[in-house]
């Protein structure tokens, strides 16, 4: 029998819609990516205009096996909602190419890969974690993968990394594991495969090439060939092409454009390795490796962005890497580039990191700028690469701390050196060696002007009434307060962490996006 309900079982049921419709109003709103993606002068935008900044993590498939790493330890969607909870919105999902031209290759299935290999252990994990993934053929593992980010709402960039499944193995174009013409045929069955596939964003052409042999000559004529077979099977996707030296020089570019039939499409590609610095990087002073590092990535290719190139950094970093890291971070910060995070697992991968590490990238993964600057009110923001926090004010009445960049002040960097918080009279002034920076209103008195100093330019500093020189720093309890500046000298085991700032342009623009797919 049908009994309407009473007055008081209605009230409560009013009560707990009206309660969880309130809880809805508080959950943040995801801002939708209108796909496919394109660039407008160097950013990368969505359908409707709005920047997309992509912060991605490398997942690499590329190896002897040539299946994903981590799926023997980790069931596929663990992974997925694992990269997507740390705030990425994108994967770089590394293949070799032999796996769309080698029949053999391509139709094996996983068991038989890891068997061939003698990967018995990796065989009984992947059996324990991803059952249904076992028996696929190679390229439909791949493509699981795919089908699984899109399922967690992550976008995913192509790479065809090596020719052959391999830990090693790139070239340049007419090397014995490098026929220019497979490659061809590779990339256009790779790009016809995922042809219509939403989250499949981008295709990236060739990882690092590098080799004594190699010359600018055939790296135009052969990226050109690439980039218009990709484009020509799938017009949607984002044509990435990586430069020479290992993917660290596009200065080749600022003297001769690329010639391709379509625009809107292509984005540069450059490595930065903070292995490759060199021994010389742990044994100099830091400031002055971090203004050789600068220089060295500006003259390399990062100068393109000021001439409305799109530029995407693939970084391999280790977290171990410190020195490297804040400069790299305060650079990232600054030019506001998309990057992919080197790696999803390894020895020191992505599943392995610890969560103060994610809270420092956690500021780059954010769009800080954008195309259109016409509705936004352009501040700066002050980064602390080290903590990947910004400084910010409680009230006027307790000290200047670190906290997220979200909640950063509108700063305005004046010509005469003020840092004022943007819309008040407050300026940052420094009042005494290890005390607390605080907020003048009078900021013609000694303390108030903030000068950017040393080969990195990452140190903010001034000059007390007394003429004592002293610097931005945090102390333990991430109050801002100034000190005595340090390693400015000979000193190279040194750490300036605690005294490297950013000063970066933002325009307020929405949040990064996450991608709706469906």
């Amino acid at each position: 029998m049908f009994h309407l309900p009473n007055k008081q079982s209605m009230q409560i049921q009013m009560g707990r819609f009206f309660f969880f419709l309130s809880i809805l109003c508080l959950l943040p709103l995801k801002p939708v990516v209108a796909l496919p993606l394109h660039t407008n002068s160097r950013w990368i935008v969505d359908e409707d205009g709005a920047r997309v900044k992509l912060a991605c993590v490398n997942w690499l498939s590329h190896q002897e096996a040539a299946v994903a790493e981590g799926l023997s330890n980790h069931p596929v969607d663990l992974i997925s909602k694992r990269i997507a909870s740390l705030g990425f919105n994108c994967v770089r999902l590394t293949l070799p190419l032999f796996l769309a031209i080698d029949q053999s290759l391509a139709s094996l299935t996983v068991r038989q890969s890891f068997q061939r290999l003698g990967l018995l252990e990796s065989l009984a994990g992947f059996q324990a974690n991803n059952p249904s993934m076992l028996d696929l053929p190679l390229t439909s593992a791949y493509q699981a993968v795919v089908s699984n980010l899109a399922d967690n709402n992550m976008m995913v960039i192509l790479d065809s990394h090596f020719s052959e499944p391999s830990f090693h193995g790139n070239g340049v174009f007419g090397d014995q594991h490098f026929n220019p013409d497979l490659w061809v045929k590779g990339l256009t069955r790779i790009a016809t495969m995922f042809s219509g596939v939403p989250n499949v964003v981008g295709m990236s052409l060739r990882n690092e090439l590098r080799c004594p042999n190699q010359n600018v000559k055939d790296w135009y004529r052969y990226m050109q060939k690439g980039a218009e077979a990709v484009h020509s099977a799938n017009p949607d996707v984002l044509v990435i092409i990586s430069g020479l030296s290992d993917g660290t020089d596009l200065s080749f570019l600022l003297n001769q454009q690329l010639e391709l039939t379509f625009t809107g499409k292509l984005v540069l590609e450059m490595h930065w390795h903070g292995s490759r610095v060199g021994r010389a990087g742990e044994t100099s002073n830091p400031n002055k490796v971090c203004g050789r590092v600068v220089d060295s990535i500006m003259r390399g290719g990062g100068v393109l962005l000021q001439q409305g190139w799109p530029l995407m950094f693939v970084s391999e970093l280790g977290v171990d890497d410190n020195r490297h890291l804040n400069c790299f971070f305060g650079l990232a910060a600054e030019l506001d580039f998309d990057w992919a995070l080197w790696t999803l697992e390894e020895t020191n991968g992505l599943m392995n990191w610890n969560s103060n590490f994610f809270q420092r990238i956690s500021a780059l993964q954010s769009p800080l700028q954008g195309p259109d600057v016409s509705r936004v009110r352009p501040h700066k923001i002050i980064l602390h690469p080290s903590t990947g926090l910004c400084i910010l004010r409680e009230s006027l009445s307790e000290p200047l701390k670190l906290g997220p960049c979200t909640e950063s002040e509108a700063w305005g960097y004046t010509p005469q050196k003020i840092l004022i918080v943007k819309g008040t009279y407050f300026c940052l002034q420094a009042v005494g060696l290890g005390k607390p920076a605080k907020l003048s209103i009078i900021c013609t008195q000694p303390g108030s002007n903030w000068e950017i100093i040393s080969d990195s330019k990452m140190y903010l500093s001034t000059k007390l009434g007394d003429g004592t020189t002293v610097c931005l720093d945090v102390d333990s309890s991430s109050n801002i307060v100034t000190d005595a500046c340090k390693c400015l000298g000979r000193d190279d085991m040194c750490d300036p962490g605690s005294q490297w700032f950013k000063v970066v342009d933002s325009t307020n623009i929405t949040r990064r996006p996450i991608l709706q797919i469906g």
